[in-house]
């Protein structure tokens, strides 16, 4: 075999006389490279290791086994077909023709040249099979390159993957700190609404005090019963706006995302007329007007006291010397489809400029004089519309004052019941019980009152001032029919980790809770069907709540 440096090959197998050298001669003269077979391994063998066009001889395969090359035929790459150029004889015997065709479908890609073939003829036939097997070529070229575009554009798909995971991550990490910028900015803004409030809060608490202490100096000394009576009044509606004033301020102190419920606009503003009236100083007159049929919304309701606080602190900060803040309420129908409920807000103020109005919802963006203020309000006014569905609106020139406009959405639900601290209507408690009350308060002094209350009721009474102690006197079976606890407690276990506590211990007995901080520990204590006795209560508050419980005695 010849070893030739043509860049095509075609393998020449006819073992008959100089068929052989002759067709390979003829083929080099014609600038075709061509290697000679000497047998049928040979021919496998030189198959398997490449080749362009397989020249062969009918007579060479005869009895010769066609599995191999059938086998090697069946296993060419997806894009190879080799051509075969068969010189036949004029043999046409049955046998013959038969082992003809099969010979053809064996090889597949074949050419059948019968003898005597012309020269012409032999190389015009081979160099078209060897045009084929260009082809052939090109397109294992087209599909390397398209399997290196695969590879090259999977490598890009892992390598952007792997960009977008790290911008993902990149982007969750800014969603939690702005989440966390966004949770310090409404600390910050109920911080400074704290502020505004905190001379007025400390005179009326003073003056509470005032009444409640004066008030027991008098009840010492003889009075007469009208006299007396009207001071025990006057100490009782003391304790009263105390109270009232203390769960104000609990609802600016609350951490949570917004809860909204149905809200009465008109009562709530109500609410809030004497709230309103210690952030504004004695110059500044409220005037409240709410249209008769004002369709309740759904917001939360602490948020919607901040943000009014923070409206009339501005109003009143924009009219130096004093001046009326006007709080208007009326129904908006199909605004974009939807319902809403207006709330404006007006000042006789000095109005804002085209300049100041873009940028007045931005946060920490003042116009305030340094220490005054941070400029958190109206942001924090934008975000409570914006999360409670709505939106809202400026309406300002420099010299005619500022009207600051919520667009809350409509609620079609009903509004929740009254909840009054006496009895319901008609319900009727008796005034003495029996049974035994476990009491669990950490302050002597509220533990001694709560004491004389539940005996005036008719308990007998436990006393034990931290969880710990409470369980220990469950543990000596002695009979209990009533835990009576205070949420916040010292030695690190809470009124809710003891109410768990007894309701494994004790499956059934009846738990009341009790805290200052009602609105805090209010889900904890839902969450074991636990009521909660919200602080300061009084005796008939006290009575109500263990009614409602079910206590078995004896």
């Amino acid at each position: 075999m010849t070893e030739l440096s043509e860049a095509q090959r075609v393998l020449v197998f006819a073992p008959t006389g100089r068929d052989a050298p002759a067709t390979a001669d003829l083929l080099r003269r014609s600038g075709i490279g061509a290697d000679v077979c000497n047998g049928y391994e040979d021919l496998m063998a030189e198959l398997r290791a490449g080749a362009d066009v397989a020249f062969v001889a009918e007579e060479a395969l005869f009895g010769k086994p066609l599995d191999p090359l059938a086998d090697w035929i069946d296993h060419q790459e997806a894009w190879s077909d080799l051509p075969f150029v068969i010189l036949t004889s004029r043999h046409d015997e049955p046998r013959v023709t038969a082992w003809r065709q099969q010979l053809v479908r064996t090889l597949g890609n074949v050419a059948l040249l019968e003898r005597p073939v012309q020269p012409l003829t032999l190389v015009s036939v081979v160099r078209a099979a060897l045009r084929a097997r260009d082809r052939q070529m090109q397109v294992r070229s087209l599909l390397g390159a398209r399997d290196q575009a695969a590879a090259q554009l999977e490598y890009l798909v892992v390598q952007r993957t792997a960009q977008l995971q790290q911008v993902n991550a990149q982007l969750r990490t800014e969603m939690t700190e702005r989440a966390r910028i966004e949770e310090n900015l409404r600390h910050a803004q109920k911080l400074e609404a704290l502020g505004q409030l905190t001379g007025g809060v400390a005179h009326d608490f003073n003056n509470l005090l005032m009444v409640i202490t004066a008030g027991l100096d008098m009840m010492e000394r003889p009075q007469e019963p009208a006299r007396r009576e009207r001071t025990l009044q006057g100490m009782r509606h003391a304790a009263q706006r105390g109270a009232g004033l203390t769960r104000q301020l609990l609802a600016f102190s609350r951490s949570h995302a917004l809860r909204p419920e149905t809200v009465d606009l008109s009562q709530h503003l109500h609410d809030m007329k004497e709230l309103l009236g210690r952030s504004l100083s004695g110059n500044m007159q409220v005037h409240v007007h709410m249209a008769p049929d004002l369709w309740p919304v759904q917001v939360d309701p602490g948020e919607l006291e901040l943000v009014l606080l923070n409206l009339a602190v501005n109003a009143r900060d924009a009219m130096d010397g004093g001046g009326v803040i006007t709080v208007r309420g009326e129904n908006v129908a199909s605004h974009n489809g939807k319902d809403f409920v207006s709330l404006a807000v007006s000042d006789t103020g000095s109005g804002m400029s085209d300049e100041v109005k873009e940028h007045v919802f931005e946060p920490f963006f003042t116009t305030k004089d340094v220490g005054k203020g941070s400029g958190l309000g109206l942001a924090q006014v934008y975000g409570f519309a914006q999360q409670s569905g709505g939106t809202v609106e400026v309406d300002s020139a420099l010299g005619r004052g500022t009207t600051i406009t919520l667009l809350l959405p409509r609620s079609h639900n009903a509004l929740p019941g009254a909840q009054a601290p006496g009895l319901p209507s008609g319900e009727v408690v008796p005034m003495h019980s029996s049974g035994c009350v476990l009491l669990v308060e950490d302050d002597s002094e509220v533990a001694a009152l709560v004491e004389d209350m539940l005996r005036d009721l008719g308990y007998q009474v436990i006393s034990a001032s931290s969880a710990a102690a409470a369980l220990g006197a469950l543990a000596n079976e002695r009979r209990i029919d009533l835990v009576f606890s205070d949420i916040m407690m010292p030695g690190g276990t809470s009124g809710i980790e003891l109410a768990r506590e007894v309701r494994v211990r004790r499956p059934g007995l009846p738990i009341l809770l009790t805290s200052g901080f009602a609105e805090r520990s209010r889900n904890d204590a839902l969450a074991l069907n636990i009521p909660v006795l919200a602080k300061p209560y009084g005796l008939e508050e006290l009575r109500h709540a263990i009614a409602q419980l079910p206590i078995r005695v004896g």
